[in-house]
């Protein structure tokens, strides 16, 4: 299931693109962010097709080699061990992922350059070569390597965020965080399982209700919001607070005190991370001191109410 940080980052970017091009409905940009919210599980589909992408290439290779007009006794008696790999076949049979693929037309077909890339650099990586060279097969060593070539290959692969990013710009940023669904997904493979069992978009109804509230609250109460925030940052040069620190600091406002569910350490741990990688060189450190305070603020004003099971006091843990 998309994580709840990947939630709050849709909510924070909708957010971004409401407010700085003025736009008039609340509806139409909610509606953009859970269409950003969808493309990224669809994303999750497209990676877990992507290895039997690779297999395909690898056979089709092999199969031209044995039609060469001299053709040696490797090209005639090629190592099947990849092509046969019971993961890959496993997720290419998978009528969970090949319906779900179907009917968001997903697919690698426009993208053959990649594929051979990532093949061709496969075949110099030496995890690759001992699984090649190694007689026995087993379930656990066929998944190893796939989970291998998704945290070796592709996690840090500029072909392939290119690729993602001419698919579709609503992709950017989302990668890092489907990778952790598909190793998950992985991870509970079994070998007497015929059927993959692809995770959840949501956890449960709470999180798409949580990432359209979040959204709404903070829209709804975001001048309100600002003014709170400017209390805490009174001495600081106003002109050079990064438009992005008050907007993260006005959704963590909202969900301090308008989600009693969620732990405050939660929520100030979510957005001082959020904070490193979508503002200024710094802004952690600011966005981490600014709401220490305000949450002092806060909770002596009364307005952090948490509540639910295992939540004593606001510095609990989810």
């Amino acid at each position: 299931m998309l994580s709840r940080r990947l939630l709050r980052i849709k909510a924070l970017k909708a957010l971004y693109a409401h407010l700085k091009t003025e736009a008039d409905s609340m509806m139409i940009s909610e509606k953009s962010m859970m269409a950003s919210v969808d493309k990224a599980y669809d994303l999750y589909f497209q990676m877990l097709a992507l290895p039997a992408e690779l297999v395909r290439y690898a056979e089709r290779r092999q199969e031209i080699a044995r039609q060469k007009m001299m053709p040696t006794f490797e090209d005639l008696h090629p190592n099947t061990k990849f092509v046969d790999n019971a993961v890959i076949r496993t997720l290419a049979n998978s009528d969970s992922i090949n319906d779900y693929l179907t009917a968001r037309k997903l697919t690698w077909a426009a993208y053959p350059e990649l594929i051979r890339s990532i093949y061709n650099q496969l075949l110099t990586r030496d995890y690759f070569i001992a699984y090649m060279n190694n007689e026995e097969r087993s379930f656990q060593e066929d998944r190893q390597l796939v989970e291998r070539i998704f945290t070796d290959e592709l996690q840090e692969c500029e072909a392939l965020d290119t690729a993602l990013e001419e698919m579709s710009i609503l992709w950017s940023d989302d990668l890092s965080f489907i990778l952790i669904m598909v190793m998950r997904t992985l991870s509970n493979l079994r070998a007497s399982h015929a059927e993959i069992k692809v995770l959840p978009k949501f956890k449960s109804d709470d999180d798409r209700d949580f990432v359209r509230l979040l959204f709404e609250k903070t829209l709804l109460h975001f001048n309100d919001h600002m003014r709170y925030i400017e209390k805490f940052t009174r001495n600081w040069d106003v002109e050079r607070i990064a438009f992005m620190d008050n907007l993260i600091l006005a959704t963590a406002l909202t969900e301090l005190t308008e989600f009693p569910s969620i732990p405050v350490k939660v929520t100030l741990d979510e957005f001082i991370e959020i904070s490193k990688y979508y503002s200024s060189p710094g802004s952690s450190l600011f966005i981490n001191g600014i709401l220490d305070k305000m949450v002092a603020s806060l909770t002596e004003e009364e307005r952090i109410r948490k509540s639910g099971r295992g939540l004593v006091g606001h510095l609990s843990k989810e």
